[in-house]
């Protein structure tokens, strides 16, 4: 029987995506954005909801600013990957130049900038927790309808747990993240998409 995504959520309570009745004080925007700020790599395990239902597993590695990749694990087989400004989408069972499209368009354009701060105007449109996270939907709000990431972090320490991004179609996708590791030396090769397109033509 397939995983759908209600089965996961359900083995998932300390992160479940519905606005609790209870609610604790919420992290400041301010620690969220401070935390965010933190670091300049990370790099784990993460599990990932698609808008339909399937389920998707593999790594992350993420290198701030503008750099993020997704590798993910067989049958899959596929990379996501951001760099440049451009997000790049390889598949798997082809050895054809990726689709690309801008960053910017995207809503994890916010978590990538040099500077990421939530208490910009406008942006944040919502900020709620429950007993055990807390919940920023943020959006860009000069293209609020390339869509919104839902951020959800647990609190001591301060810790981003899962994402939910809505785009521009409305359908949602959901990562939750294992432990990252903060502070590794991540290569600039698994970043680069012209390298990654040359490679797989070969």
């Amino acid at each position: 029987m397939s995983i759908t995504r209600r089965s996961l959520l359900l083995s998932l309570p300390a992160l479940a995506l519905a606005r609790p009745g209870f609610a604790q004080e919420p992290l400041s925007l301010s620690e969220i954005s401070r935390y965010l700020n933190s670091f300049s790599t990370a790099q784990g395990d993460f599990t990932q909801i698609n808008p339909d239902d399937t389920i998707s597993t593999g790594r992350i590695y993420i290198r701030r600013p503008g750099r993020v990749r997704f590798e993910y694990d067989p049958p899959e087989d596929s990379l996501v990957m951001a760099s440049g400004g451009q997000v790049a989408i390889f598949d798997g069972r082809s050895n054809q130049p990726p689709n690309q499209y801008p960053l910017r368009r995207t809503p994890l354009n916010l978590i990538l900038a040099p500077n990421v701060d939530l208490t910009r105007d406008r942006m944040v449109v919502d900020h709620f927790a429950d007993e055990s996270t807390t919940s920023v939907v943020a959006q860009d709000p000069e293209y609020p309808e390339y869509g919104n990431i839902r951020l959800v972090f647990s609190a001591n320490p301060t810790e981003l747990r899962q994402w939910v991004i809505t785009d521009d179609t409305r359908a949602q996708t959901t990562v939750v993240l294992g432990d990252l590791r903060f502070g590794t030396d991540l290569s600039a090769r698994l970043f680069n998409i012209s390298a990654e397109a040359d490679a797989r033509r070969r």
